[in-house]
């Protein structure tokens, strides 16, 4: 989507602070012994407390409200009866529609306490998509945002995970372009004033080689390394990236 109007840019932002709200209840609720569909009724509930939905149930019929994985679960999680426990990483991705505008965000959530490891792949996430975010600047090329978004990846000493990327988002929930998360070639789409999109960075502490679950949602890395994830839904502007989905 390209913002063309006030309005627009005022019902994006208001869905992604709903968004943002539902992320920070699932984070204060995300504790040792709590199920992950427990956290996902937590994300319907505030969804539905400001007339929001979410988009992957609407969309792709998934089973449930928000994304939840655990540990080396990378995306694409499916809430049910597994139960956090100390020391994991909890990955909780919403996506929500309100009034035919949609916004994405993800963060990863450490529960209790974990090791010096998982703590530094949640830091460099995040630090990941700060640095993907100041490549997205009109005239540069989708492939700028992923290459800076690897080369701090690589810092850490962790990998990206190259088959999952950032995307196109605010009509619906995956739209044009693909937002990789590496210096991919075929990346060459410019970034204009008012393109809506995400950056998020999902890497591993191993290998970044997935594979897709039984329950052909849940995408795991290969050899059962932590992975973690973060993401914003932004807007390109000349003035530099104006974040909806963060306050």
């Amino acid at each position: 989507m390209t913002l063309r109007s006030n309005e627009d840019l005022e019902k994006l932002r208001a869905i992604g602070a709903i968004v943002r709200m539902s992320l920070e209840a699932m984070t204060e609720a995300a504790k040792p012994g709590v199920t992950t569909a427990e956290l996902d009724a937590v994300c319907a509930s505030v969804l539905a407390a400001h007339g929001a939905e979410g988009s992957p149930s609407k969309v792709y019929n998934f089973p449930g409200t928000a994304c939840i994985s655990v540990n080396d679960e990378a995306v694409h999680g499916i809430p049910g009866p597994r139960k956090l426990a100390e020391g994991d990483l909890v990955k909780c991705d919403v996506t929500a529609e309100k009034d035919g505008y949609v916004a994405d965000a993800a963060v990863t959530v450490r529960v209790g306490q974990v090791d010096r490891k998982a703590d530094e792949l949640v830091r460099c996430a995040q630090s990941a998509f700060h640095q993907g975010m100041q490549a997205a600047q009109p005239g540069n090329r989708v492939r700028d945002i992923g290459k800076a978004v690897e080369e701090e990846v690589r810092r850490w000493g962790f990998d990206v995970i190259k088959d999952l990327c950032g995307h196109g988002v605010g009509r619906s929930i995956h739209e044009e372009p693909c937002v990789p998360n590496f210096c991919d070639p075929r990346a060459r789409e410019k970034l204009t004033e008012g393109l809506v999109i995400t950056i998020e960075p999902i890497i591993a502490a191993g290998k970044g080689r997935v594979r897709v679950l039984p329950d052909k949602w849940t995408i795991r890395t290969r050899d059962r390394s932590l992975s973690a994830h973060y993401e914003h839904t932004l807007v390109v502007t000349k003035d530099g990236p104006l974040l909806v989905t963060a306050a």
